[in-house]
């Protein structure tokens, strides 16, 4: 496969995961586009290895958290709506999945790569544990501690501000 065609067959799902795991769609798009700038550069290398898109899921994972170990890429997140929604409420539904999303992007960037690939991407442990060079046990630690996390804060009154966790 070429890297134009694996570029083609893949850049939509690239864009998906560097969306979910960055919480910002121009950020994904620098992202991808800088993933796949470095993948071009190497191509011949990783189109001989067994699974190239794990390598450059890998890459784009990588290059998400070394954006966030930068200081001055920082940014605030906005209050969450203090307001119930009504039943049955399609705009209800919509806010409560940006307010559960928001609690995932408060989650350290491990923990979030693994909620991301395990629930948005569908991969399995030992799929994921290849993405992020670790062992299916450290998947699972962060599955669960992300997991704990994210009931404890959704449990918080829904007053609090996002940025004070």
């Amino acid at each position: 496969m070429t890297f134009e065609e694996y570029a083609f067959a893949r850049s939509q799902a690239l864009m998906r995961l560097a969306r979910l795991l960055s919480g910002d769609e121009h950020r994904a798009e620098d992202l991808v586009q800088d993933v796949l700038a470095r993948a071009h550069a190497r191509w011949r290398r990783i189109s001989r290895m067994e699974q190239p898109d794990l390598y450059v899921r890998r890459m784009l994972v990588n290059a998400n958290h070394s954006w966030r170990r930068r200081l001055s890429s920082h940014e605030t997140s906005v209050a969450a709506v203090a307001e119930g929604p009504a039943l049955n409420d399609e705009a209800a539904e919509v806010a409560e999945r940006d307010a559960l999303w928001r609690l995932v992007c408060t989650l350290p960037p491990r923990q979030r790569a693994v909620i991301v690939l395990r629930y948005y991407e569908d991969l399995d442990d030992t799929t994921i544990a290849e993405i992020l060079n670790c062992t299916t046990g450290t998947v699972r630690t962060h599955a669960k501690r992300a997991l704990a996390a994210l009931r404890e804060r959704q449990d918080r009154p829904a007053a609090t501000p996002l940025g004070a966790f």
